[in-house]
């Protein structure tokens, strides 16, 4: 099969041809190939210094893109953003996702700079590892108005754009948590569910004008450096791991779940944050792209889990069904032997 140079860069050194080949997306969403060659396209990638961010805005550069990465407010400052890409094709800049003015600031300020914005892509995120009783409302406002309200003003900032030019590209990553949940995750899982809800509803909505966007939904990711040591709690990527209360704290409490999970297959079963950018770059450039792209294996099994187990309990329940009698009557009737059951405070 054949394909340019840049996919087999992103196998990393050492890898076989059987590896690079893996890295492609499928022909029927027309990825960039050596006779469907690339055009260059203008980035807007949020949380442009988070280890999956970093990774995507190298990748955009590496191919020729023109970049607008966004980095945290409370994480790097304005020097460090415009100093980590080349000025041609490069502007970083800060953004506090959670303020609308905030973010409408750098999409005008990435439009001054190259004219046009083609993919907009949400690396942000932000996530409390404790059971959801040890939430309290901080933690859950918090991750709330990052991962929600962030893509929310996001979508609201650029779409009006998207909808002027008849054509845009949205690239959100998700999580494995927006479709299923992990215990010591809830109020995560809960802002991932309303992101991927969100998505859904905007595609109908978008279709007359040619926008289009994927839910990235990657496994675990290993982070490109350790902690820094400033915060006085301890972190995982962009997760905060809160000390579990006493009824959570034993060491096979289903609420540590969580923090297990990202440690050991952090360490031992990492999802490459370059091969993720990999094939997100080619994503953008696809004519037909998926609502969803799962990277990772361990994203893959744990989602076809879960949707296993919910077509298992649809089936188990499904003689439940009912329809309701032309004359009103309230009562229901139960499978083969028709049992009558004329209480209907049971419902």
């Amino acid at each position: 099969m054949e394909g340019p140079s840049h996919e087999a860069d992103a196998a990393g050194d050492g890898a076989d041809a059987g590896t690079r080949a893996k890295l492609r997306l499928p022909a029927s969403c027309e990825p960039p190939r050596s006779n469907n060659p690339a055009k260059q396209l203008a980035w807007l990638i949020f949380g442009g210094t988070g280890h999956m961010g970093r990774s995507l805005v190298k990748c955009a550069l590496a191919r020729g893109d023109l970049v607008t990465s966004v980095g945290r407010v409370y994480e790097t400052s304005a020097r460090e953003m415009h100093e980590a890409g080349p000025s041609q094709n490069y502007l970083g800049c800060l953004c506090d996702v959670r303020a609308a003015a905030s973010v409408d600031g750098v999409v005008q300020e990435a439009l001054r700079k190259f004219g046009r914005i083609d993919v907009v892509a949400n690396c942000s995120g932000y996530g409390v590892i404790a059971a959801c009783e040890d939430q309290d409302e901080h933690d859950i406002r918090s991750q709330f108005e990052t991962n929600f309200i962030g893509t929310l003003n996001i979508i609201q900032a650029t779409l009006p754009y998207f909808r002027r030019q008849n054509g845009g590209r949205f690239l959100i990553f998700s999580s494995t948590s927006g479709a299923l949940g992990v215990p010591g995750l809830g109020p995560y899982c809960a802002t991932k569910y309303a992101v991927e809800g969100l998505i859904e509803a905007m595609l109908y909505e978008t279709d007359a004008y040619n926008v289009k966007a994927t839910l990235v939904e990657p496994g675990l990711v290993r982070r490109d450096e350790p902690d820094s040591g400033v915060n006085p709690l301890p972190t995982w990527g962009h997760f905060l791991v809160k000390p579990a209360s006493e009824p959570y704290a034993q060491a096979t409490s289903p609420a540590l779940h969580a923090k297990r999970m990202v440690q050991w297959l952090g360490d031992r079963q990492p999802t490459s944050a370059v091969k993720c950018a990999e094939l997100v770059w080619q994503l953008a450039h696809c004519s037909y792209p998926p609502l969803r792209l799962l990277l990772g294996s361990y994203a893959i099994e744990s989602i076809r889990d879960r949707l296993r187990s919910v077509t298992e309990e649809l089936e188990d329940w499904k003689h439940l069904n009912f329809q309701v009698n032309a004359d009103n009557d309230d009562s229901i009737l139960f499978d083969e032997k028709s049992l009558v059951v004329e209480d209907d405070s049971i419902f």
